[in-house]
């Protein structure tokens, strides 16, 4: 169904359209926040994570199962170190980007089952060399060559030497997500390699895939989600501080949509940032629907503006610097700082010079330096 948007809007970032196009937050109202609240959707949906480790792209069973796989492995190959969530994370978002698309029953199994392209030299997916069949179609639905199956896209006759139950129910089938995450972590602990030194880890990628391009690749989803997975100390916090930095925190991965999100969680946006960016077909946040959304579930309600925000709580004049900022305090950001009405954007501090971020289109939400974005005009501070 196709939803009509009103062009009419006033932006937290007004300014921004006559000095420059790199806004970064913006707000719908009248007819246009109408549009926006019908396709809103809760922080949970669409595979969010909000337990300690999240990287919100990745389906909770899948992360359940990488999780249970570094649990696991050491059965099997007791001389690897280093194995983290992250590393099988990063290879499963290449491979099948973590079955997205697909159901996930409690057991781990996945419907429909993922295959890849029939290795028979036709050139299709880039295959040029054929693979003779070894399983009789067992895995990978076709007695007519081989194809890789499953989110990791094993070749049968890879499986049916590192395939294990990872389960409990008795079978190691590589459609089913624990069992497969488990063979990943065998696969690339090899016969005990230290996966936490960065050689042995690029070797392992290599042997999974003989492709400098794809070990970069894989490599910059495990730096992206090992990143996701460090928390910032949330003890000695106040419970209300620690909602609000908890729910950002659950939303890290959550990419920027301009006019995106509000106190229910993360929303389509709208058409079009000042550089001509829309969030229309995009589910998330901009900088001040996030911080809206994790200060609700504080129990304090925000306006909607990043502006408008900085006459909420206590000010913290930006004379004082960074250093006087404390976990939970909003911090600002404006083209002329010391004159709130040219505020183009707001985080939420963190502690030790960070703040959860959503910085501008293209990119997600995620921990940033408060040194990041240009012209510090304080903060404040609401909990």
């Amino acid at each position: 169904m196709t939803r009509r948007r009103s062009r009419k809007a006033t932006w937290g970032c007004l300014i921004t359209a006559v000095l420059l196009s790199a806004a970064c937050c913006a707000v719908p109202i009248s007819g246009a926040i109408s549009a926006v609240v019908a396709l809103q959707s809760t922080a949970r949906d669409d595979g969010g994570i909000a337990d300690g480790g999240t990287a919100a792209d990745i389906p909770p069973r899948m992360l359940t199962a990488y999780k249970k796989a570094v649990q696991l492995v050491g059965r099997y190959v007791p001389q690897c170190r280093g194995m983290r969530w992250p590393i099988l994370a990063g290879i499963a978002k290449v491979e099948s980007n973590h079955a997205i698309g697909r159901t996930i029953a409690d057991d781990g199994d996945i419907r429909p089952k993922i295959y890849g392209v029939l290795l028979n030299g036709s050139g299709a997916g880039g295959n040029t060399t054929a693979f003779p069949d070894t399983d009789g179609g067992r895995w990978d639905g076709t007695p007519q060559g081989e194809r890789a199956v499953g989110p990791f896209q094993f070749l049968p006759s890879t499986w049916e030497s590192i395939g294990e139950d990872g389960n409990g129910d008795k079978i190691s089938d590589p459609h089913n997500a624990d069992d497969a995450a488990l063979g990943a972590a065998i696969y690339l602990c090899g016969g005990g390699r230290d996966l936490a030194k960065r050689a042995q880890l690029k070797a392992a990628i290599l042997q999974y895939n003989d492709s400098n391009e794809y070990v970069a690749n894989v490599l910059g989803w495990i730096d992206q989600y090992t990143a996701a997975a460090k928390d910032p100390d949330l003890k000695n916090l106040s419970d209300k501080v620690r909602a609000a930095i908890g729910a950002a925190l659950s939303q890290r991965g959550v990419p920027y949509s301009w006019g995106g999100g509000n106190a229910s969680g993360k929303s389509y946006g709208i058409c079009c940032s000042p550089s001509g960016k829309s969030g229309a077909s995009i589910k998330g946040f901009d900088c001040s629907g996030l911080t809206t959304y994790a200060y609700a579930k504080a129990g304090v309600r925000l306006p909607r503006t990043a502006a408008a925000q900085s006459g909420v709580g206590q000010r913290i004049p930006a004379s004082l610097g960074t250093g006087a900022l404390k976990p939970g305090d909003l911090v600002f950001y404006a083209y002329a700082p010391g004159r709130d009405s040219t505020i183009y954007h707001v985080g939420i501090y963190v502690g030790s010079g960070q703040m959860i971020n959503a910085a501008r289109p293209g990119t997600v939400v995620r921990l940033d330096s408060v040194n990041a974005m240009s012209g510090f005009a304080g903060g404040a501070r609401l909990l």
